[in-house]
Parts: C-alpha cells; structure tokens; sequence
C-alpha cells in the first residue's frame, strides 16, 4: 500500500534520514521505533508530504507521492506530537472548522462530527472550550480530528504523551479497534514500548537515520534468542561496580535501571555467582534477582546503545 525506495532528508550539513526502505500493507499497524533524533519525526514529515526528500520516493499504491502530494494528503490522518487545536474554541468548533478544511459540508460534516466525538467518548463536553480540557481529553479531540475524513492510513506520532493512564488505556483501545474493526492501516510511534508491543503487527527500529532491525516482535526478539536478562536490585546503585561488569567478556551489556541495573548475558552462563562475588566486593546488597528472556525493549537496547528516552 505504501512504500519508501532509498528515502533520505538532508538539512544543511545534517543527514536526518539515510536512505531508508520502508513498507506498510493495507490493514497492518506499524511501530517505528527509535531514540530522540533517530530520524522518525523527519521520515513522517516526508511521508505526509510536509516536507520533500532530498532523494528517494515514496509511493502510494505504486504512484509517485513526491510527485503528486495530493495522492496522500486525500488518505491520510495524522495525529501530531504537539496539540493542535484551537484553545478558545470548543471541541464541536474546532472539529467543525477542521472538516471544511477537509471539504465536509452540511449534514455530511455533522454525521462525521457526531460519529468521531463518540468515538472519542468526548459527546457530552462537546460544547466545552479546549482551554478547560484536561490533557487526555485534549489528546482525544487531536485524534478525532484526524479521523474526521475516515482516512485510509492513520499516522500516530506519540499519542500518549503526558497524559492520565485513563486517558492513554482509552486511546490503546481505540486505536486498536480501528485497526482491527474498521481496518485502518496505523503507523504509530510512541515513547512506551509496551504501547508498541501491544498494538503493531510489524516494527521498525531506527538509529542516526537508518532502519537498523525490522520485523514482527517475535523475530525481533530472536536477536537475543541465545541471552537472557538478568535484573539486580541493589542498595545502593553502584555505578563503579557496573563498569567492572561491562569489563567482563562474557557480560554481553550492562544498563542502569531504576532500582538496580539490567544485565544480557549469554544463556547458561552461570554469572549469578560471578556478579554476587562483585556486589560483596564493592559493598553492595542485593534486595531482589529476577532472570528472564529477554523482551523487545532489551532488544533496542542491544541494538541501540540506547532507550527510548534518551
């Protein structure tokens, strides 16, 4: 349905996307992953045909969209990182002004009005100004806006952030439901891996501009198929012990974690006794141990060098 050949956007001296090739089929939900600067707000950008690529094409149903915009712009639903909506308006006023944009008229405009605003479950506070909205309900409207024209392919560039667990259970839902029921092919991107786990059939994982791994979690996953994650609380968190970790051969990463660190190593390797002999030598207790497959986020870790957030 869409498709990328050799995308690249360079600005000034800056090469933002490398060259990337990129698929979505109709109906599928896909995640794109990557730390801050990675190069996925830039790659939706050209997608949306906000901004053209220095080179490469980006082709819709085999049809050139650098060539002809319109093409896109006439499928397309986007939900930005930022809001953008009208504060002092209410959300039946912005939801209206955004369908004549979209060319909706009449009984037309007000059928879809009606259909995405309960969609949203926002119908009650329809007539309440955006400014009194808290930041969910806000991010609620966002969306309905994008889905005002039923677009055919929906971009969701981190939908969830800074918002209430309601809020954010409630649009993983919805996004879901149009996905699954309705068919919409989705491409979400997101700062929460669980969020991508649970809703993309298929992700890609950039890095400085490059798709660096691609495919369904399972496969995804198998890049650490021969490791396993062990997870060590400790008190207190000791950063020089962690540097004599990373030192030894067979520890194959080591990574700071909220309570402790997160360490893959290779699976019957037996590094239990090792890293407790460590932790006594340095004068660090241990409250817990956990060991376990690795998960995905392990893996863009591994493939990274960093998270999500950094």
């Amino acid at each position: 349905m869409l498709e990328t050949e050799l995308l690249q956007k360079k600005f000034k001296d800056q090469l933002a996307v490398d060259g990337i090739n990129f698929y979505m089929e109709k109906g599928e939900s896909i995640g794109l992953l990557g730390p801050n600067g990675a190069g996925k707000s830039t790659t939706i950008s050209m997608i949306s045909s906000l901004i053209k690529p220095t080179t490469g094409d980006i082709r819709l149903n085999g049809k050139s969209v650098v060539k002809n915009p319109q093409l896109i712009r006439e499928v397309l639903g986007v939900v930005p990182q930022e809001i953008a909506l009208y504060e002092e308006l209410s959300a039946y006023e912005n939801l209206k002004f955004f369908g004549r944009i979209y060319k909706l008229r009449g009984k037309e405009l007000e059928k879809k009005i009606h259909s995405v605003l309960n969609l949203v479950g926002l119908q009650e506070r329809q007539k309440d100004l955006v400014k009194n909205y808290s930041g969910g309900m806000q991010r609620r409207i966002n969306i309905a806006v994008a889905l005002l024209h039923e677009p055919e392919i929906l971009i969701m560039d981190e939908p969830t952030v800074g918002i209430d667990p309601q809020s954010r259970s409630y649009i993983l839902d919805m996004v879901r439901q149009l996905n699954e029921e309705r068919g919409m092919t989705v491409l979400y991107t997101s700062h929460y891996m669980e969020e991508v786990e649970k809703l993309c059939d298929r992700i890609y994982i950039m890095d400085h501009g490059k798709i660096i791994a691609s495919g369904t979690k399972e496969e995804l996953k198998s890049v650490l198929s021969n490791e396993e994650t062990i997870l060590v609380d400790m008190n207190p968190i000791s950063k020089e012990l962690m540097q004599t970790l990373e030192e030894d051969d067979e520890i194959i990463q080591v990574n700071e974690i909220d309570k402790g660190m997160k360490l893959i190593v290779p699976k019957g390797s037996n590094k239990l006794t090792s890293i407790f002999h460590q932790t006594e030598a340095f004068g660090v207790q241990v409250t817990n141990v956990n060991v376990q497959v690795p998960t995905l986020e392990d893996v863009f870790l591994h493939l990274t060098g960093r998270t999500l957030r950094d």
